[in-house]
């Protein structure tokens, strides 16, 4: 932690004080993201996803439903430019 404070009080430099209240935040908020869902819901839903990488399987793009949004203007139209 002593490395890690050092880091950020050369970066800050002597003109500005370290807000610990809002490393405590951020730090509880990257905490947050990288816990993993453990409820059943999740796991399932990951278990999906891994079955339709390694089979080749999962949803079908409709291919007619997307040129038709592509020609609405409903996206980028990058061929275009």
């Amino acid at each position: 932690m002593q490395a890690a404070l050092d880091k950020l009080r050369a970066r800050l430099g002597e003109a500005e004080r370290i807000d610990f209240a809002e490393l405590v935040t951020l730090g509880a908020e990257v905490k947050a993201r990288r816990l993993v869902d453990e409820s059943e819901e999740a796991r399932l839903a990951r278990r999906e996803m891994i079955d339709w990488i390694l089979n080749g399987g999962g949803p079908k793009v409709d291919l007619d439903a997307a040129e038709e949004v592509k020609h609405l203007g409903l996206i980028a139209r990058y061929d275009d430019e």
